[in-house]
């Protein structure tokens, strides 16, 4: 583990098709056409290398999101493209969402610990619980667990891909050739775990992977999502409009470690932010208005209908938002009902101006102007306690992303806030965080060379 130094901020790119902006497909500085390109994302990939970041990120669900009539929806399946990223890429984390309800833990286990092998060391497990009624529909549901019931699912499919992880020790492998023994058959253990949500033997038939387990991720900011987190997660993808919520959340957040035996520096709080970047702040937000004047209506008022839970179809584009359910009552997304729900009570915003609002970060945080500024943004809510780095959403790709790279990154490591090289292999490491040490003793040995 690298050795303790100053405060540096954590960035991770989150990479989408044509970027963030749900109009970015129809803005000729994108490339929608090469959304299944393994090229394209080769090319982001070594630019955010390149940038020395920390990690870059794929979201993923399981249905068709939105309405693909108005946006380039649709596209590769994160592990597998995270498989090919990790070939032309030496240094940077690459982390990818699994849902907890609608796949198994071995499974997810297998995968991940495959990532890492193949990464040496550089795999990150966003875990999520899904969040829609769709993905329930795909998989021979005909509603959504409810919430509660998909984090103490989440919870149990976390323990069990851990012991699925330690089912291998360090040195189980001994590569003995002239004994004829391939591994020591005492340090490969089944988990044999019963439990209320899942039956699992093990152990994992992939040997311990460099980092132990992948760097655990998590998006959720609800109650539940906020426990969770303070249980489980390393790292944590949140969208925050304002200092004064970020400093709430990561206040909250970071005080609920204690009563798990964590410390402060065990998890990592990133906001999001999708930043508008020009050479002068005319320049930004005239790029951030053309952006806006190519949002199709119809998309944006089905995804506010998604987000709120509240089907607003055939209302006026300039009326005010109509009587929502209560958060107790969303089954989906909690967090990002509540915040886009307080948005718009808080600006009083017409539907089309919250459409307008939420067309680039869906909730997160959007910030036009220049590298300077953003860099001046970025350092405020770093030094203020409101983030330890930040989930960096470029609104159009490949730009958006090469603008970041190439004018702001320079500014934060003048600044003293960012590495100007990766001192670490492992996303762990990048992290500041430690390898987990293996948790499973070993039971009665087996007879030597016999398979586990």
């Amino acid at each position: 583990m690298p050795a303790a130094g100053p405060r540096r901020l954590h960035l991770n790119a989150f990479l989408m098709n044509a970027g963030h902006h749900d109009a970015a497909w129809r803005h000729p500085r994108t490339q929608p056409e090469r959304v299944t390109d393994r090229r394209y994302f080769q090319h982001l990939a070594q630019t955010a290398e390149r940038g020395k970041l920390d990690s870059l990120f794929f979201a993923d669900g399981l249905a068709l999101w939105g309405k693909v009539k108005h946006n380039a929806l649709g596209g590769f399946e994160p592990l597998t493209l995270l498989s090919a990223l990790a070939t032309v890429t030496e240094h940077i984390g690459l982390i990818a969402t699994v849902s907890t309800t609608f796949n198994d833990p071995f499974h997810t286990a297998r995968k991940f610990a495959s990532l890492d092998h193949l990464s040496g060391g550089r795999a990150g497990w966003n875990i999520v619980t899904s969040g829609t009624v769709d993905e329930a529909r795909n998989f021979g549901q005909d509603a959504h667990l409810e919430h509660g019931l998909r984090y103490d699912r989440a919870r149990e499919f976390v323990e069990v891909a851990t012991k699925l992880w330690d089912s291998w020790e360090d040195d189980a492998v001994l590569l003995d050739r002239v004994r004829g023994i391939y591994v020591d058959a005492g340090k490969v253990q089944p988990i044999d775990h019963r439990g209320e949500h899942f039956a699992v033997q093990g152990p994992l038939n992939v040997p311990r992977s460099p980092q132990g387990y992948p760097l655990l991720v998590q998006a959720g900011s609800s109650e539940d999502g906020k426990e969770f987190a303070a249980q489980y997660a390393e790292a944590v993808f949140t969208a925050q409009q304002t200092l004064a919520d970020g400093q709430a959340f990561y206040k909250d957040l970071k005080n609920r470690l204690a009563r798990y035996g964590r410390s402060e520096d065990d998890l990592k709080i990133l906001p999001g932010i999708c930043p508008v970047i020009g050479s002068t702040e005319a320049e930004a937000r005239a790029l951030e208005q053309e952006l806006t004047d190519l949002q199709v209506p119809e998309y944006g008022l089905a995804q506010l209908s998604g987000m709120l839970g509240t089907d607003l179809t055939g209302l006026p584009l300039d009326g005010p938002l109509p009587a929502l359910p209560e958060e107790r009552d969303i089954n989906g997304n909690k967090s990002r009902f509540t915040l886009v729900a307080e948005l718009a009570r808080r600006d009083g915003l017409t539907l089309r101006e919250l459409i307008a609002r939420l067309g680039g970060g869906r909730g997160h945080r959007v910030f036009a102007g220049t590298p300077e500024q953003i860099a001046d943004q970025l350092e405020e809510w770093f030094t203020q306690g409101a983030a330890d780095g930040f989930n960096v959403m470029p609104p159009h790709l490949p730009g958006g992303l090469e603008d970041f790279v190439d004018h702001v990154v320079p500014l934060l490591q003048d600044r003293g806030l960012f590495r100007t090289e990766y001192t670490g292999r492992t996303l762990r490491e990048h992290y500041g965080l430690p390898r987990p040490a293996g948790r499973l003793a070993p039971s009665v040995t087996a007879a030597e060379g016999q398979p586990a």
